[in-house]
């Protein structure tokens, strides 16, 4: 007597579920990321052991590299084309938050300088930036 012998299909995993699972994390990873809006310009923050600022609203960077050179927006100005272009951006956005990225070489006098200039021109926040260190932080 002779049997037949039936194949039987061998189990094996569908690609379909997986791909929908690796586009699930890919959502789920581009929803819960922040990004890091860099100037473009090579400074190095001094260190902070503590973070201050996590507030929203309207936010515009001023940077000071370690020449003690300005740059708000990608482009250079001095310090009269600050005070213009401050009171400008207080007028049409009402802004809230200056940020000063100043590298930790500048000389303390250039960025109480550009402070100055931007209470006078009506910025009513203005915080200072700094590298989070979480090892300082404990």
């Amino acid at each position: 007597m002779r049997f037949r012998m039936t194949e039987e299909d061998e189990p094996r995993l569908g690609i379909t579920p997986l791909i929908d699972i690796v586009f699930l994390l890919l959502i789920f990873f581009m929803l819960t990321s922040h990004f890091h809006i860099a100037s473009g310009l090579p400074i190095r923050l001094p260190k902070a052991g503590q973070k201050v600022f996590d507030r929203e609203g309207e936010k515009a960077t001023l940077v000071i590299d370690r020449l003690g050179r300005l740059y708000m927006e990608g482009k250079r100005l001095d310090l009269k084309a600050l005070s213009p272009k401050l009171k400008n951006l207080v007028k049409k956005k009402g802004l809230v938050h200056l940020l000063l990225e100043a590298d930790k070489e500048v000389k303390h006098g250039r960025v109480v300088q550009v402070m100055d200039v931007a209470k006078s021109a009506g910025v009513p926040s203005l915080i200072i930036t700094a590298q989070w260190d979480p090892e300082k932080a404990f």
